[in-house]
């Protein structure tokens, strides 16, 4: 992979999940990448698991996540962490965006 510095937000195409979840891939290289997710109410990302490892950063809204047997309700400046390989998923209980960091990067994000 080329190193890129510089990833405009102009450049950068928002992609529709669906069920009320969009993403934008943020600067990223082989080893970590930065992700905006945006939810609307009442979006669940349904439990699932890859082998990043995963930071995710409330920047906006309310969230319940559940991280392996914890749950936990977040809002704006919380962040949370996920090992490998641990299930993890979230409901939206009020409209906002969280920042995923991956390490590696996410190649089926790209």
């Amino acid at each position: 992979m080329t190193t890129k510095n510089y990833f405009p937000a102009s450049e950068a195409q928002r992609f529709d999940a669906g069920g009320g979840l969009s993403r934008k891939v943020g600067a990223y290289n082989d080893n970590v990448m930065c992700v905006e997710v945006h939810f609307e109410t009442g979006t669940v990302a349904a439990r699932h698991h890859h082998p990043h490892e995963q930071i995710t950063y409330v920047i906006s809204g309310k969230f319940e996540f559940t991280v392996g047997d914890d749950t936990y309700v977040v809002t704006a400046g919380d962040s949370l962490y996920k090992q490998p390989n641990i299930e993890h998923g979230a409901t939206c209980l009020e409209k906002g965006t969280l920042l995923d960091i991956f390490t590696p990067h996410r190649e089926d994000f790209l």
